[in-house]
């Protein structure tokens, strides 16, 4: 039992350590082919890069493949990265050049992003609930009817919470550009939202 003990204690240590490892660090010892923090990095963020990959492409088997590609480029060039953004955001602008790579491959550049209404309140009744499914439908199709670019910008501020700057670095644009983007495509929006009965959406 004792050992029990100390296997478990010795585990719950790696756990927190791990935790406490900035990604900053981790990629450091990836640029020093340490696999346990390629490990690390991976589980930390393989489900972000895979959704935003999602809805980009709109293929899970393709989504599953870029997902592999984008941190088989991480291991290869952990070393290259220079500090100048967070690693969340280097990470979606490897996935964003491979997702579009793709799309032009498959001769299909159409971006399709979902909407970021997709979590009810708990304390919902049943007919609050159902509408709020049925604002999240239509909010979905608005943003559908968006173009690539403001469909890109809607997804990155606010599904995925980057900051202006983080935008324009994921895109490669300047940041004068994402916030004229954000101003009609959320202009758009709104057009598009009261066409279809709908006054407001939470921002």
């Amino acid at each position: 039992m004792p050992n029990v003990i100390a296997i478990n204690s010795a585990a719950t240590k790696h756990i927190d350590a791990a935790r406490a490892t900035s990604d900053e660090m981790l990629l450091a010892r990836i640029a020093k082919n340490h696999r346990t923090s390629m490990h690390t990095l991976y589980a930390r963020h393989n489900v972000r890069v895979y959704r935003f990959v999602l809805r980009m492409v709109r293929d899970t088997t393709m989504a599953e493949d870029l997902v592999s590609q984008v941190f088989l480029d991480v291991w290869r060039t952990a070393a290259q990265f220079e500090g100048r953004s967070q690693v969340s955001t280097w990470l979606l602008s490897i996935a964003r050049f491979k997702a579009l790579t793709a799309l032009r491959q498959r001769k299909h550049e159409d971006i399709d992003q979902e909407d970021v209404l997709e979590i009810a309140d708990g304390a919902d009744t049943p007919e609050t609930s159902l509408d709020r499914a049925t604002t999240s439908e239509i909010l979905r199709a608005c943003v559908a009817k968006l173009s690539p670019a403001h469909r890109e910008i809607i997804n990155l501020v606010y599904y995925h919470e980057k900051s202006v700057e983080e935008a324009g670095q994921i895109i490669g644009i300047p940041q004068s550009t994402v916030k004229t983007r954000m101003f009609y495509a959320r202009k758009q929006l709104a057009d598009l939202l009261r066409g279809a009965g709908v006054d407001s959406v939470a921002a």
